[in-house]
């Protein structure tokens, strides 16, 4: 595949802004995850974005933590980029429909075969963790604990007794109302002096 050009103006920017949002903490816990779930040295001890998107680029490590996550689809061997790209998606659509990954989270292929925004992809490994560990699969702790729901249950009479309480929009004292007396917007307040 060509290599695309940089670009200039605008894009350059977007792209030094994206550069910029990459977490050289948040890659280390991504692939020390990412080893210790699969149980192999995946990295070769390198680090940095460039390093970290060349040892992903084929989509073989992604797929294979797909795998181990409960995936049910074969590792493409190929070196043929729709086939490296066609493992990338195939973690993606496991990692979202599967695992429960909320879109958001996800990254295009692009941003990480053609090293677009390697913040994302580190981002959306940091997803898989939270997720896996939500799920209750036997993987190590990656980032903090996801939320869990905690719905609230009200009885009428506990929704009645609100019913009476006034707000503190409704003015200082229980008795005023709030209004926008004494607020003026646009042009300032006009003083003149009529003499006659």
């Amino acid at each position: 595949m060509a290599s695309r050009p940089r670009g200039y103006g605008m894009s350059a920017e977007a792209a030094r802004k994206i550069a910029g949002k990459y977490s050289d903490e948040q890659e280390e816990e991504a692939r020390v995850w990412i080893e210790a779930v699969l149980g192999e040295e995946c990295f070769g001890g390198e680090t940095g974005a460039e390093n970290v998107q060349r040892r992903l680029k084929d989509g073989k490590i992604l797929a294979r933590l797909a795998i181990k996550l409960g995936a049910k689809f074969k590792v493409n061997e190929q070196s043929m980029p729709f086939k490296q790209m066609e493992n990338i998606s195939n973690f993606l659509s496991f990692i979202e429909n599967t695992l429960g990954v909320a879109a958001v989270d996800l990254f295009q292929t692009a941003d990480l075969y053609d090293n677009q925004n390697m913040a994302q992809v580190v981002s959306c490994i940091h997803a898989v963790g939270r997720k896996s560990n939500a799920k209750g699969l036997n993987v190590p702790q990656l980032g903090p604990k996801e939320a869990e729901a905690n719905p609230r249950e009200f009885t009428d009479e506990q929704l009645r007794a609100g019913e009476g309480i006034l707000s503190a929009q409704a003015g200082p004292a229980q008795d005023q109302v709030a209004s926008q007396s004494g607020d003026h917007y646009g042009r300032g307040r006009q003083i003149t002096d009529v003499y006659k």
